[in-house]
């Protein structure tokens, strides 16, 4: 199994750092190998009844095996499978957004950065639709028969559709359920920051553009999908005056380079006591966008090859805080893999998808303290005086919050728009539609330009077309919190646990390494039972360490008399700009379709919060309550088909 693993994973490195078209039929045809493999001991395992076993690992091997995941296909199908996928994924790799003078914006850099920095509605606007209208709008129909043919893999390894084989990853019968308590626990610190950088793009971009009751155009956010809206902290920093955590300024006048990045990151690792990286991942590494003119897949992505010593990060890195807590994302993902190594190739996995995801940001969560950048230089102080500490203390917060909790509903959207895709509650004709009804409902965004079924919006996320589940992600922010506070106490911290950096805690090493070590091979409470003493999920450390942040926010967003929640959902920024020709909504054919949807929604009970911080105020009138892988990249799931890698981040 190592030797057939290494080879695909040999030959989808090859075609991931130069994107041709003979790499891309050397790749397929090691894909379909490595299938014809799943296949031969997928079947064999079958032949068990393990009912009687008395050796749980065995058992737990051969139900892995017996999940053969796409191999279960017929051979021609499987083929067109495997070239559907890789289709899709070149179409967003290779994707640019060309202006009328002909220069044309690659995702990375270029469009990242127009997003990350610009602040010119329309020169956002242009890179927003831009990048839509060259990547998701080109794959929709490829998008179908990936459903398709998703579906018929599922039901032949007796699930009713690929949503209910992404779901059974993580082995928890109420997982759904699980999930939506854990999401509500969160809503009331996601509706107070929507309301609060509301108000703060309101006075950036005025009435005209921002409705302070309805939902925020989704181009203004710093982030080509607003799932991070770290890059606009400076439009809604609390206090101007006071200390700013980024690293970014310092980073580049001290002339640091990726590979300093990644060097610094293995450092936090060893001072732990956990396992340094091996030579061969500094030697095949690509942690730079290539200056030959290769075409790469730029999305960063962690690799495991199977032999039990080639361990390797793909990372178009920027010299930036940003991507400097990607690559301690990027590195965890080997680190796990590192410490699971001897495990039996069917165990080398995370506990479940979420574990693999939150490793790395662990580790971030200390490196981004004002204590940890200013031990390692990057931060000229550290605030002592009790009311500037406080003030820095909230701008800290805030910074992480546009990050980790700004995240939350995006995380929890991409997979339920699948999973209705997959169980046929959305139909094909409705893809983008439902699409943004989602996204209203969890985000309260709005499209800043008319949207149709002729656009496929989802297929301008890494993760669709890379055919990455996408839930985990949810479950990493949730649980690295989880980890952080257990870490931190064993590291003997004392003080909010925003504070903490467990750098150097052997200690904390050791508990997160011994967890780690298990790979798949026990259900993943057990792994969380490790770590944190108890075996479940749970938002409470998430909430304590953003405490002081939601106290705060509760009394700006009272102050200033906020709704919490979009009551005017039905606002488009384009039809509140009747002058303006270049953003008018059409009233007539499919461009119209989007409003319609709205007050079909509406009228089926989609739920919008909307609320008044104030409790005596009680709903306003009108309106319904309520509340950082790449595709091709391997990593052994069910029967050692090879699934989204670990390491794309979300």
């Amino acid at each position: 199994a190592e030797e057939v693993w290494n080879a695909y994973t040999e030959a989808s490195w090859v075609y991931n750092t130069n994107i041709t078209d003979h790499n891309k039929e050397i790749m397929l045809e090691k894909n379909l190998a490595m299938s014809k493999h799943t296949l031969e001991y997928g079947m064999k395992a079958r032949q068990f009844d393990t009912s009687d076993f008395q050796d749980q690992s065995v058992t737990r091997i051969l139900k892995k095996l017996s999940v053969i995941e796409r191999a279960a296909l017929p051979e021609d199908e499987l083929k067109e499978y495997n070239t559907l996928l890789s289709d899709m994924e070149t179409t967003y790799s290779v994707a640019k957004v060309c202006r009328e003078n002909k220069t044309c914006h690659p995702l990375d850099p270029d469009l990242t950065d127009i997003m990350a920095t610009y602040r010119d509605y329309d020169e956002l606007l242009f890179a927003w639709k831009g990048w839509r209208d060259a990547s998701g709008k080109k794959m929709r129909n490829n998008y179908k028969r990936y459903v398709e043919l998703s579906n018929k893999a599922a039901v032949l390894n007796g699930y009713t559709d690929n949503g209910a084989y992404w779901r059974s990853l993580y082995e928890t019968p109420t997982f759904e359920e699980d999930l939506e308590r854990l999401y509500l626990q969160l809503q009331p610190l996601y509706l107070n920051l929507h309301a609060y950088v509301r108000r703060a793009l309101y006075k950036k971009y005025g009435a005209e553009r921002i409705n302070l009751k309805g939902p925020i155009p989704a181009h203004l956010l710093g982030n080509m999908w607003a799932q991070s809206w770290s890059n606009i902290f400076d439009l809604v920093v609390p206090f101007p005056d006071a200390t700013k955590v980024d690293a970014t300024p310092a980073m580049k006048n001290q002339g640091w380079t990726p590979k300093r990045m990644f060097e610094e990151s293995d450092r936090f690792f060893t001072s732990l006591g956990l396992i340094p990286m091996p030579q061969e991942f500094w030697d095949k590494s690509m942690i730079e966008k290539p200056s030959d003119g290769r075409e790469v897949v730029c999305h960063a992505s962690a690799w495991d090859f199977y032999n039990r010593k080639d361990f390797r990060i793909k990372q178009c890195t920027v010299v930036n805080m940003d991507d400097l807590i990607t690559v301690h994302h990027e590195m965890g993902h080997v680190q796990y893999f590192l410490q699971y190594k001897d495990q039996p190739i069917s165990f080398r996995d995370g506990a479940n998808p979420g574990f693999h995801e939150a490793v790395g940001d662990v580790m971030a969560l200390s490196v981004s303290t004002p204590k940890h950048l200013h031990s390692i230089n990057l931060l000229d102080q550290v605030m002592e005086n009790e009311g500037e500490l406080e003030e820095s203390d909230i701008n800290y917060l805030m910074s992480i919050a546009l990050d980790k909790i700004a995240f939350l509903p995006f995380g929890y959207l991409m997979d339920q728009w699948r999973w209705k895709v997959f169980d046929g509650r959305i139909k094909e004709d409705e893809y983008n539609k439902e699409w943004w009804n989602l996204r209203m409902k969890y985000q309260g965004l709005c499209p800043p330009a008319p949207r149709s079924e002729d656009d496929f919006d989802p297929g301008a996320k890494f993760h669709i077309p890379a055919n990455v589940p996408y839930i985990r992600y949810f479950v990493s922010f949730v649980i690295q919190f989880q980890f952080h506070q257990a870490l931190c106490d064993a590291a003997g911290h004392n003080g909010p646990l925003h504070t903490c950096d467990i750098y150097q805690s052997k200690e904390a090493g050791k508990i997160l390494g011994d967890a780690l070590k298990l790979g798949f091979s026990k259900p993943w409470p057990e792994a969380m039972q490790l770590i944190t003493g108890q075996p479940n999920m749970s938002a409470e450390a998430l909430m304590s360490y953003f405490e002081p942040l939601m106290t705060w926010l509760e009394k700006e967003n009272q102050k200033n008399g906020e709704v919490l929640g979009w009551p005017e959902y039905s606002w488009t920024p384009y039809t509140g700009m009747q002058g303006s020709a270049k953003h008018s909504r059409p009233t007539t054919g499919q461009g119209s379709a989007l409003t319609r949807g709205r007050m079909k929604w509406s009228s089926l009970g989609a739920a919008w919060p909307s609320q008044k911080p104030q409790e005596s105020h009680g709903p306003v009138p009108g309106c319904l309550s309520s509340r950082t892988p790449n595709g091709l990249c391997p990593c052994p799931t069910a029967g050692g088909e090879l699934s989204p890698p670990f390491g794309a981040p979300p």
